[in-house]
């Protein structure tokens, strides 16, 4: 979540942020992303494609979020109480925080600015479920024209890590969906009982909703990565979760793969970088002081929503910014201009 936005910082530096079609994210992005399209229409962009408010109007509110801890208070809320579940809880946290009872309405439209998509996976139907201003659903049950779900609800479902956010439960009726785009599963429980968990379950960098339709793709990738083990629990159910947690690495390893070897064959134009990239690799000119052994302690910060101190926070926004810089003045347009840290202190 703060990594990207270091990301987006330097990406509006670049008058880049104001040229995107479209914003596609997963879990801990989709935060930082929902929060973005929120604002997006009240960004005060210059000539030059800048947005002299992102800080205030974006940047802040998610950097405020992270001084607060959401997980461990809602998943004992969530047991505790017999009328909400844990999602239910986070999304409280979300509204509370940082989107209030904004709808996927209060999204720009397509004139406005990109589309952005905030996808979860469909436990059901083993696909994408996408939220938009548009619409929501997938290609099995079908669609919702124009949804007035809540945002917080959207990136709650986005963000449910698991097992312990996950599941999320949308309660729907048949005759939301529009018929013209109906599936095989536009039908109980599938349409009415939606069952759906993060989105990097089923993408772990949102690659689907843009990959079909764009030729080029930035990819910012804040994914964590499961830590060696010496000793390994040898009891069934610890021991099923550690070769779950593997089995999500390789997915995630290969879909990086493939999206870099896309860049490099020409199939795609674009930029790759990632919370564990050596920004030596890029080998761009004025990069950056990143060394690989401060990166990659802050790489291994865990993914959850738990409160983070104000240094942390700092050096992981100065930890996006860096990486985009050289991934895009390498990859995208040279002519870029160097950028410099937005704190103090570097990484």
């Amino acid at each position: 979540m703060v990594f990207h936005l270091g990301a987006l910082w330097r990406l509006n530096e670049a008058g880049l942020l104001k040229k995107l079609n479209r914003i596609s994210s997963v879990s801990g992005g989709s935060i930082t992303a929902g929060m973005l399209g929120l604002k997006w229409k009240a960004l005060t962009f210059d000539a030059q494609g800048v947005a002299a408010n992102l800080f205030d109007a974006v940047l802040k509110p998610v950097l405020d979020l992270a001084d607060h801890t959401l997980d461990v208070i809602s998943i004992v809320e969530g047991v505790i109480s017999p009328f909400k579940a844990v999602a239910e809880e986070i999304a409280d946290g979300y509204r509370s925080h940082l989107y209030g009872r904004a709808t996927l309405q209060e999204l720009p439209s397509d004139g406005e600015g990109p589309r952005f998509v905030i996808n979860a996976t469909n436990v059901q139907t083993k696909v994408l479920w996408r939220f938009s201003r548009p619409y929501m659903g997938d290609y099995r049950v079908g669609l919702i024209r124009n949804p007035t779900l809540e945002l917080a609800v959207a990136v709650g479902a986005s963000s449910a890590f698991p097992p312990v956010l996950s599941p999320v439960e949308l309660k729907l009726h048949l005759e939301q969906y529009d018929r013209s785009t109906a599936g095989d599963l536009q039908k109980p429980p599938f349409a009415t009982d939606v069952i759906l968990s993060d989105g990097g379950v089923y993408d772990n960098l949102g690659l689907e909703t843009a990959w079909k339709e764009y030729g080029t793709i930035l990819v910012s990738d804040g994914g964590g990565l499961t830590a060696d083990d010496p000793n390994p629990h040898k009891d069934w159910g610890r021991h099923a979760f550690r070769i779950l947690e593997l089995l999500d690495d390789q997915v995630g390893s290969l879909r990086k793969r493939w999206v870099v070897g896309s860049f490099q064959a020409g199939l795609r134009k674009g930029a790759y970088w990632g919370i564990r990239t050596d920004i030596v690799n890029y080998a761009v000119s004025t990069p950056l002081s990143c060394p690989f052994a401060a990166t990659t302690e802050l790489a291994n910060t865990p993914t959850r929503l738990k409160a983070i101190c104000e240094s942390l926070k700092q050096r992981l926004v100065n930890w996006g910014y860096p990486v985009c810089d050289a991934a895009i003045r390498k990859h995208l347009d040279p002519a870029i201009p160097a950028g410099s840290f937005p704190y103090p202190g570097g990484v």
